[in-house]
């Protein structure tokens, strides 16, 4: 089961060219990084979505450079739960804080 990454890139961190950054910690954990033209996330742009079949899928907005250590920290911890659901958003860590939505898989 593959997990996506998906940042869009017409918000400001998207046009600023953090794919590349997310890109290059993400993909050697195994993470395809991918980027949309809209995510319809204005309200709280810089979106980044996680996703994997049979998982929930998270929309995190307002993102940037200096989440890099938590969003790798969040990848590894999804790609190991079961079904990328947490009992506890703690483990998220600063994440939890910009969290869009969370999507049953």
């Amino acid at each position: 089961m593959s997990t996506v990454a998906t940042i869009c890139a017409s918000c400001p961190a998207g046009r600023a060219g953090l794919a590349v950054t997310v890109r290059e910690r993400l993909e050697p954990l195994g993470v395809t990084v991918r980027e949309t033209d809209c995510m319809s996330g204005c309200a709280r742009p810089s979106t980044l979505a996680f996703r994997a079949t049979g998982k929930v899928t998270y929309l995190f907005g307002e993102i940037t450079e200096a989440d890099l250590p938590e969003i790798e920290t969040f990848a590894r911890l999804y790609m190991a739960s079961a079904d990328g659901a947490f009992p506890d958003a703690r483990v998220l860590g600063g994440l939890r804080l910009k969290a869009i939505a969370r999507i049953p898989g």
